[in-house]
């Protein structure tokens, strides 16, 4: 069925005569990314143009998503906004939730016990707020957004990083923190800098054992984890028609492993069999009335340099296979290279697990080409040497795959099926023999590879690819392994090749399943009462965070010095910790704990200025709150990459952290900080932190002629009793600095909604 049928008809009914506005005042053609923004514009049809990269500009998305771990603290802020329902059609999913150990018959039934509490929460506040709620087991949100949601020439917004995905469907979709999400739910316009422009052009075609992971991979080693910060990717040319929707899709997700506002592709035939087959033919119907809007405009495609801020392009004919990793993302190897990488740098060759799924690759088309070669190794006498698992994207998938024999095949080949879930792709993985955080190596088609981020063992090699490079690779048990040229010995001891993977872009008899996991909200939730436990240690109300006191801020401890690397894994961690996703105090105590202090090279452990002591961060910081001394936290590069997790600003904000002064921010990191409250900072010479020292004080002056483009100063007291002084930047707007003002943009919220009920 298609959802909110009439919502996107709406859309459609304004897009062209928009899009046409906008044409006529920038004054030239259009990118697909420019006729969404223009066409989403929270005042309706366009005005002015916008400069790419520095204007902030208002705009109206057309829905909101969650999934379980972040929709907790996204809707415990919605309730105090005193707003009877969601302004936009909106949704949670439970996906994160649920660890993966023994397998989906096991693990889902525990999970439903483990986070019954929290699950109920979720269920009666989307029943009151008029929200679609979708069961645990109902499948990994990204994927049910693009099988249920998506539509070409929509804007969504997603309390996940990966929200991007649906951007292989057409959208303009975008990671954002749970108060983002709140003001959209709440009816309220939605900021964002006007983004500057990325163009991919894709000529030739898919082959052999390269698939549309591989086109992201090679991306991502050329614009590193953070080229695409500030920018939409827009991927165009004969190459990107000629791939799947779902392909699109992968690609589409990995663009947040860029630091990319989102990442996008025009309307095709593709992506109206991928309607069409889910179910959706009246939007696919909508869609073709409008269909040469939904793509950038011919001269844009055919003369790219002159509409994209930059340019790469990508010859699929020639594309080779990529492994990604160990440790982050963007460190692309093609498969032909890597055991020369492998052994050069000390990585094991022996893989112990695969594993394939996560919102990335877990679609229909994924487990079809995966299961292709494992069929291949059952038929040609092998045997997997690595460990093997499964996570399908969604309830449907599954069923549909279950049904056209794939679990069956994979269960031949010894894989454990775990729960339509996230699973270890966000560190829910209860992995035997972890904990003696020994050496090892693992490849999987997830989407980030961080050090810990799977297992929770920092010793844990991860290696990103595709689903049918992971089936090969775990059959031959060896990283080095190249399915292209090496051949395996069987169990007859016969030398054997595996051919290419083959697979169906959509089931050729259709999806099928009986209970998809979808709960629609109450007609009238008035009456729905929400209960939160007072002595829960799962879920706790909020309280308003305090304004600003109207001075400089002086005094402040230094916590932390960051060194490296800093995402918000390392700042707030996922695995276990995500029990505590709706308590904001009990999950306060991860804060930083990943992150590496540059004075000693340790992990969560930090010198006590008050004792002299070193001890854990989130101790530390505590003690500072209680002492009544704010702090400050010091960043490299790309601080905040990763997920959208807005805890990872709320725990500092909620202990007592005033600013983060960093080299640079991750995009959505940035924002988060904002809403919050706090100050986010960036050095304007980055060589100044170098002069900051274990045990300053520091002063951050100029508050009280807090402007826009206004730097302000930097005051270090050295515990030599020297001084130094520097500007700091930051990209505060006037409206942010209301935000900073009033201690957090949920509290001019709340007092508008106060103001209203008063009347």
């Amino acid at each position: 069925m298609a959802f909110d049928i009439d919502m996107i008809k709406k859309v459609y009914a304004n897009f062209g005569s928009r899009v046409d506005a906008a044409r006529k005042i920038v004054g030239r053609p259009l990118t697909l990314s420019e006729k969404i923004l223009y066409a989403h514009l929270w005042d309706g049809d366009p005005k002015k143009a916008f400069s790419r990269g520095t204007d902030y500009v208002d705009f109206a998305p057309d829905r909101v998503a969650m999934q379980d771990a972040t929709a907790q603290m996204a809707l415990l802020q919605f309730m105090q906004a005193g707003r009877p329902q969601v302004a936009v059609p909106s949704t949670v999913h439970c996906d994160h939730l649920i660890t993966a150990k023994e397998g989906a018959a096991i693990d889902l039934p525990h999970a439903r016990t483990e986070s019954a509490e929290v699950f109920d929460f979720l269920s009666s506040v989307s029943n009151k707020y008029g929200i679609g709620f979708w069961k645990p087991g109902a499948g990994i949100i990204h994927q049910v957004v693009l099988e249920n949601y998506a539509f070409p020439g929509g804007m969504m917004i997603g309390t996940d990083s990966h929200t991007v995905n649906a951007g292989g469907l057409g959208m303009v979709a975008i990671g954002v923190g749970g108060a983002d999400a709140c003001d959209v739910m709440a009816g309220l316009p939605w900021e964002l800098k006007f983004p500057k422009l990325i163009g991919v052009k894709l000529t030739g075609k898919l082959n052999g054992w390269t698939a549309a992971k591989d086109v992201i991979l090679k991306v991502a080693g050329i614009l590193t984890v953070k080229g695409g910060t500030g920018a939409i990717v827009e991927y165009f040319g004969d190459g990107a028609t000629s791939m799947s929707c779902t392909g699109k899709g992968t690609i589409c997700n990995m663009g947040a492993e860029i630091g990319a506002t989102t990442s996008t592709f025009g309307y095709d035939e593709s992506m109206e069999r991928y309607l069409r087959a889910t179910d959706r033919n009246e939007v696919a119907d909508e869609a073709n009335k409008i269909k040469e809007y939904l793509t950038g405009d011919a001269e844009v495609y055919t003369d790219p340099e002159n509409y994209f801020d930059q340019v790469i392009e990508i010859d699929l004919d020639t594309l080779e296979p990529y492994l990604n990793g160990p440790f982050t993302p963007d460190l692309a190897t093609p498969v032909s290279q890597m055991k020369v990488e492998a052994e050069k740098n000390g990585w094991p060759l022996k893989v112990e697990w695969g594993l394939i799924g996560s919102c990335t690759n877990s679609s229909y088309e994924d487990l079809s080409r995966a299961a292709s070669i494992a069929n291949q190794a059952i038929s040609k006498g092998l045997k997997t040497k690595a460990d093997f698992g499964i996570n399908p994207g969604s309830e449907q998938v599954r069923y549909t795959a279950d049904r056209d024999g794939f679990l069956k095949t994979f269960e031949d080949l010894n894989a454990t099926i775990f729960t339509n879930a996230c699973g270890p792709c966000i560190g829910m993985w209860d992995r035997t023999g972890a904990e003696k955080a020994e050496k090892n190596t693992i490849v999987h088609s997830f989407n980030r590879n961080f050090a810990k981020r799977a297992d929770g063992n920092p010793n844990t090699f991860a290696f990103v690819a595709s689903p049918e490079m992971v089936a090969a690779i775990a059959i031959s048990g060896n990283l080095g392994f190249n399915p292209l040229t090496d051949t395996l010995t069987n169990d007859k001891g016969e030398e054997v090749k595996l051919d290419p993977p083959t697979g169906d872009e959509l089931p050729k008899r259709g999806f099928a399943v009986e209970d998809a996991g979808y709960q629609a909200p109450a007609a009238d939730g008035s009456k729905v009462e929400v209960l939160v436990s007072p002595t829960s240690h799962r879920l706790q109300l909020l309280d308003p965070f305090t304004p600003w006191e109207g001075t400089d801020l002086k005094g402040l401890k230094l916590l932390i010095k960051a060194k490296g690397k800093c995402t918000t894994d390392h700042i707030s961690m996922a695995g276990p910790w995500l029990k505590f996703r709706g308590h904001l105090d009990n999950i306060s105590n991860n804060m930083l704990i990943g992150a590496v202090n540059y004075f000693n090279d340790k992990t969560d452990n930090v010198k006590n200025e008050l004792t002299g002591e070193y001890g854990p961060v989130p101790a530390t910081q505590r003690a500072y709150k209680a002492a009544g001394f704010g702090s400050i936290v010091i960043g490299d590069e790309n601080y905040g990459e990763g997920s959208s997790r807005e805890h990872a600003a709320m725990e500092p904000r909620h202990l007592g952290v005033r600013a983060v002064l960093v080299k640079s921010f991750a995009r959505i990191h940035e924002t988060n900080l904002k809403k919050q409250g706090m100050l986010g900072l960036t050095f304007a010479d980055k060589d100044d932190y170098d002069k900051i020292l274990e045990g300053d004080t520091i002063d951050i002056l100029g508050l009280t002629e807090f402007a826009p483009d206004k730097p302000l100063t930097l005051v270090l007291h050295h515990a030599d009793g020297t001084e130094e002084q520097f500007p700091v930047n930051h990209s505060y707007n006037a409206q942010q600095i209301d935000w900073f003002k009033a201690g957090g943009a949920l509290n001019i919220i709340r007092k508008e909604a106060a103001e209203k009920a008063a009347l």
